[in-house]
């Protein structure tokens, strides 16, 4: 049994630390990318990738999750014997996407959902952030964000001219001069 919690414990803080790299709601998933973590009860079912956001799924009977993690397996709940005093757990509100956590739950108190600001969405219910500005990154906003999807954006079309433009361009040039002079 120590063992086993030892092994969760330093399993536990070895993941806490690998993450450390990423923002304080994030982790690093395998492929190196920094995704949101799961909630209070539930582990990742898949990382994010891309534009997908990390897909959290809840601890199954006979399991608990007390922290939020970018782990895959929940721990296992002891067992207790008949006559010992043991408490079983309830199961914290999970904040819904389009919202974040507040106030984390506690032994005493559940958690506390916000709804995220206008500007900000919230695929996994875990933390708000700030939609992306096109602008900054030099493209065009392509479709608007939600309360739980960023906004999408697209690199802006590469100005041409084409052959014909350049032609019809420098001969309008060319008979303004003629003209200017011939007056």
């Amino acid at each position: 049994m120590r063992a086993t919690l030892y092994f969760y414990a330093v399993g536990f803080y070895h993941f806490l630390s690998i993450g450390s790299t990423c923002g304080p709601n994030e982790y690093r998933s395998a492929y190196g990318e920094c995704c949101p973590m799961c909630n209070l009860g539930s582990v990742v079912r898949s990382d994010c990738s891309g534009d997908l956001s990390t897909t959290c799924q809840p601890c199954p009977p006979g399991t608990f999750m007390s922290e939020p993690n970018g782990l895959h397996r929940c721990f296992t709940c002891k067992h207790c014997a008949e006559n010992s005093q043991c408490r079983h757990a309830e199961k914290h509100r999970v904040c819904r996407p389009g919202q974040e956590t507040k106030t984390a739950g506690t032994k005493a108190s559940d958690t506390e959902c916000v709804d995220c600001a206008p500007g900000f969405y919230s695929p996994s219910g875990l933390n708000c952030i700030k939609w992306t500005d096109c602008a900054a990154r030099n493209e065009i906003q392509t479709e608007d964000g939600s309360p739980v999807k960023d906004v999408t954006c697209e690199q802006k079309p590469k100005e041409r001219y084409g052959l014909v433009d350049l032609i019809a361009t420098t001969f309008t040039e060319f008979y303004r001069i003629l003209s200017s002079e011939g007056q």
